[in-house]
């Protein structure tokens, strides 16, 4: 399975592309277009912020075959600012995001240390076949200092609370994305990449 991730200067890519290699993908970090287009499922990682992100991807040619890839159903999976950029708008920034999402992109509250950083847990809503083994109340790994508020609560597939209660995965469809790194959560995380993989092999 060719799993395409996208390199737009903005993620540790090493560390998914290693996740990815062992669940048994064939990784490939690009930021061709085509090979995106081409790739039999697509990761789309991302730490950051929106601007710079997002005029990166821009630059690169890289909105489009994104934006076709998740609205011709074909298995995706966005990490951390990778969720985040799928929606319409942030406060983060000025730039435009990917609209693939209808819904905003908000700074969490004072209150607490922000970014929020460490472990946290993550209460399962959704039985999507990429989150279905993930026991509700599991633990991972965040670093964020703003989180996705999509407009449809049906997309919201878990919840996190850190001082407000946010998204912290979306699932509809072959889309999911999660606000978490994966690749930082021990056996759960590689866990969900090996469910990702299946997922799109099964879609294949």
């Amino acid at each position: 399975m060719r799993v395409a991730i996208v390199d737009y200067r903005a993620g540790n890519l090493r560390s998914v592309a290693k996740a990815l290699e062992a669940v048994g993908a064939d990784p490939l970090v690009t930021s061709d277009p085509a090979e995106v287009s081409r790739a039999g499922a697509l990761v789309f990682p991302g730490q950051g912020a929106n601007d710079s992100s997002m005029r990166a991807l821009r630059e690169r040619g890289l909105v489009r075959p994104i934006v076709d890839f998740i609205q011709a159903g074909r298995p995706f999976l966005g990490v951390c600012l990778g969720l985040q950029l799928l929606l319409e708008r942030s406060e983060e920034g000025a730039e435009p995001c990917l609209g693939v999402v209808a819904g905003s992109v908000r700074r969490l509250p004072g209150g607490r240390k922000i970014p929020h950083m460490g472990w946290n847990s993550v209460s399962v809503r959704s039985r999507h076949e990429v989150l279905s083994a993930v026991p509700d109340g599991s633990h991972f790994y965040f670093v964020h200092s703003y989180y996705a508020d999509p407009a449809d609560p049906a997309l919201v597939a878990a919840t996190t609370d850190y001082g407000v209660e946010f998204a912290s995965a979306v699932a509809e469809g072959a889309m999911v994305a999660v606000q978490f790194h994966p690749e930082k959560s021990g056996d759960l995380g590689l866990d969900l990449y090996r469910r990702f993989v299946g997922f799109a092999r099964s879609a294949g």
